[in-house]
C-alpha cells in the first residue's frame, strides 16, 4: 500500500511539474533520467529569487532527498546571462517599508533552503555561469558542486546596500583561503570566470558553451554515485584550456589582503589601508568608505565569529542580523540609491564608522527568542 501512495505522489509531482513548465514559471523543476533538475526561469531579471521560488524549490528538493529514483540533482539558471543574480532585493524592500512580514518569511524560507542544499545527501550541481550574486551564491555555494565558466561573474555586493553577506556567506567566506573572504564580503570585489575557481568558490572549471553536453552526461551517468560525478566534473574540467596560465587576480596582493584585513575591528582596517598607501590600499579605502558603516560593522564581526560556526549557527546568525537590517534605515536608503533612484549616493545613517556603537552592534546579534530560525 505504501509503495502505491508513493507512487500516487510521484504521479501528482509530475502533474504538477508538467503545470509549471509553461514557458511563465519562475521555476522549473523537472525530473531527467536520475537527474532531478532545477531551472530558475526569470531571465529579464537575471533570474532574482522570490519567495515563491524558494517555496517550491524547497520541498522539492527535499522529496527528491527522500527518493531512491533521484541520484543527483542540478540546478541552473535560464536565459545565458545570469545563473542568478540575487534575492528580489525590491519585493522585500517594498514589504518592509509597509511593515508585510513577507521579509521574515523570504529570509526564513531562504536560509532554510540554503541549509537544505547544505545538508543535502544527493549529490548537488551548481553550473553557475554567468551573474551569480547574493542569493544566488546561497543556493549553488553550499552544494558539493560548482561548476564555473568563462561568463561567472561573482560577486557578494551587500555592503552597499546597507545588507550583509548573508545566505551563509559567515559560513563560507572565511574559510576561503587567509582573508580572501573578509575583503570579498567587506568590498564586495566581483571575481570573473577562472578566478572563481582560483578564490576556492567554484569546484571546477567549465567553457559556458560545453555545459549543455555536461548536463547530459550528468543525467546518462548509470551509477551516479558522488564519486562518478566528481570523475565526469573532472574529465571537462581537464579539457578546459581558457585562462588556464593567467594568474589569480588577486595574487599580487594576497599578502596585504591578509595582512590589513586580519585587523579586529573596522577602525583599525581603514587605518592600515591607510598606513599602506599603495595605489592597491587606497582603491580599497575608496571602496569601502562608500559603503554602509553599519553594515561594514555589522560584517566583520559576522565573519568573525561565522568562522567557528557549523553552518546551521551561522545561518541562525544571520537572520538575526536580516531582521535587524529590515528595521534599520541604511536597508532602505541602499536600495533606493543603487537598485532604484541608482543615484550611488547613498545617505547612511550613521554617516561614520565611529557613530556605530558596538551596543548597536551587540542588540543585532542577540537572540529573537521564539522568533528564532529554526533548521
Amino acid at each position: 500500500r505504501l509503495r502505491a501512495l508513493h507512487r500516487l505522489q510521484v504521479i501528482v509531482q509530475h502533474l504538477k511539474m508538467s503545470k509549471q513548465a509553461g514557458s511563465t514559471a519562475e521555476v522549473l523543476l523537472e525530473k531527467k533520467g536520475g537527474a532531478g533538475i532545477i531551472t530558475l526561469n526569470r531571465p529579464k531579471v537575471l533570474n532574482a529569487l522570490t519567495l515563491s521560488m524558494i517555496q517550491q524549490i524547497y520541498p522539492q528538493l527535499k522529496t527528491w532527498e527522500q527518493d531512491p529514483e533521484t541520484f543527483l540533482i542540478i540546478i541552473k539558471g535560464a536565459g545565458g546571462k545570469a545563473f542568478c543574480a540575487g534575492g528580489d532585493i525590491r519585493a522585500i524592500t517594498e514589504a518592509g517599508k509597509v511593515g508585510d512580514k513577507m521579509f521574515q518569511d523570504f529570509f526564513r524560507g531562504e536560509y532554510r533552503l540554503n541549509n537544505a542544499i547544505g545538508t543535502c545527501k544527493k549529490p548537488y550541481v551548481a553550473l553557475i555561469d554567468g551573474i551569480t550574486m547574493g542569493g544566488g551564491v546561497g543556493v549553488s555555494v553550499h552544494g558539493h558542486f560548482r561548476v564555473a565558466t568563462e561568463k561567472t561573474l561573482f560577486a557578494m555586493p551587500e555592503t552597499a546596500i546597507g545588507l550583509f553577506p548573508d545566505v551563509g556567506g559567515g559560513y563560507f567566506l572565511p574559510r576561503l583561503s587567509g582573508k580572501l573572504g573578509y575583503y570579498l564580503g567587506l568590498t564586495g570585489c566581483r571575481l570573473k570566470g577562472r578566478d572563481v575557481l582560483k578564490a576556492g568558490i567554484a569546484t571546477h572549471f567549465v567553457e559556458s558553451e560545453k555545459l549543455p553536453a555536461l548536463e547530459k552526461d550528468l543525467i546518462a551517468l548509470k551509477s551516479p554515485s558522488k564519486e562518478k560525478i566528481a570523475e565526469l566534473l573532472n574529465s571537462y574540467h581537464m579539457k578546459c584550456t581558457v585562462d588556464q596560465e593567467k594568474e589569480f587576480v588577486l595574487e599580487e596582493h594576497m599578502e596585504k589582503i591578509n595582512s590589513i584585513f586580519s585587523a579586529n575591528s573596522m577602525e583599525e582596517i581603514i587605518k592600515k589601508l591607510k598606513q599602506d598607501g599603495s595605489p592597491f590600499a587606497m582603491k580599497q579605502l575608496e571602496i569601502i568608505n562608500k559603503m554602509s558603516p553599519t553594515s561594514l560593522k555589522l560584517t566583520l564581526r559576522q565573519l568573525r565569529e561565522g568562522a567557528s560556526m557549523s553552518l546551521q549557527e551561522v545561518f541562525r546568525m544571520e537572520y538575526r542580523l536580516s531582521q535587524a537590517c529590515m528595521k534599520n534605515h541604511d536597508f532602505y536608503e541602499g536600495v533606493r540609491a543603487v537598485l532604484i533612484d541608482k543615484d550611488q549616493s547613498p545617505k547612511w545613517k550613521p554617516a561614520a564608522l565611529e557613530e556605530v556603537s558596538d551596543e548597536f552592534v551587540d542588540n543585532c546579534f542577540k537572540s529573537l527568542g521564539n522568533d528564532d530560525l529554526k533548521l
